[in-house]
């Protein structure tokens, strides 16, 4: 796995180099009047490039995040307790806020009464996760003061 891995990211890396010269090679200016004519045949090969990178860090990531998770079942556990507990207070915080009554534009669209609530829901979640974080702050700085 290794191995190939080393050949994978070698692979990648001598293909970004060689559109990196070609996007040099070219120049600003030509690239700028290609695209403002629809061809971007230059920049979206290097675009490419840093997608499948992109996609093989989230995957690995997702991948060794999920192994040690289940390898261990405290952790798995303890993760499980803090998942429900953000839940709770996103559900909390949704029947919380209410439906408002005023109409609200967003690029002369008309936002319906559920999406209004979401936003309501979301900036109430988001003001109950800084009273946590900063009483959670405080009680560990108090804490250490004590000792």
């Amino acid at each position: 796995m290794q191995k190939i891995l080393k050949i994978v990211v070698l692979i990648l890396g001598l293909l970004g180099v060689v559109f990196l010269a070609r996007i040099i090679a070219a120049g600003d200016d030509a690239i700028k009047a290609a695209a403002a004519g629809g061809d971007t045949s230059l920049v979206e090969p290097m675009t490419w490039i840093a997608y499948i990178i992109l996609a093989m860090v989230l995957a690995f990531v997702v991948f060794f995040v999920l192994k040690n998770l289940f390898s261990n079942t405290a952790t798995l556990k303890n993760t499980l307790i803090s998942v429900g507990a953000f839940l709770v207070i996103l559900l909390i915080a949704y029947f919380v806020s209410g439906g408002d009554k005023t109409e609200y534009f967003y690029n002369n669209i008309v936002a319906t009464p559920g999406e209004s609530q979401l936003v309501g829901a979301g900036l109430v979640a988001f003001y109950v996760l800084i009273v946590i974080s900063i009483g959670v702050m405080l009680f560990s700085g108090i804490k250490k003061m004590i000792k």
